[in-house]
């Protein structure tokens, strides 16, 4: 069963470009994209661009609205995700509980719908 581990950190939560902290911190990012592939779990993974360039899209009696930014005003944001393949959604919470930003943030776990072509 695949499941999207997105990851969410408050702006300027956890080691930040610059600090003595920030260069482990990617570090343990890579040693966890490491295993996550040497275990062959991982489908894919990406990081987002920042919040500031996100563009909210709604469209209502057919009448199409962009908005600068995310939809909500929240202290935490969407920053990535990681897409594994898991047996159960232990095993998808074991892997998220390793992503480095569980430990300044939150990482969601949830079951993608999987539709066959």
């Amino acid at each position: 069963m695949q499941y999207m581990c997105l990851i969410y950190s408050a702006d300027n939560a956890g080691p930040q470009p610059g600090t003595p902290e920030f260069g482990p911190f990617m570090k343990a990012y890579q040693d966890f994209t490491s295993m996550v592939k040497e275990k062959g779990v991982m489908i894919h993974a990406d990081a987002l661009q920042p919040i500031g360039t996100a563009t909210t899209v709604t469209k209502e009696n057919g009448k199409l609205e962009t908005t600068d930014g995310p939809f909500a005003e929240t202290k935490e944001q969407l920053g990535g995700y990681y897409l594994l393949d898991c047996k159960d959604l232990d095993e998808a919470i074991s892997y998220a509980a390793q992503i480095p930003t569980a430990e300044h943030g939150r990482v969601e776990v949830r079951p993608v719908m999987v539709w066959d072509d």
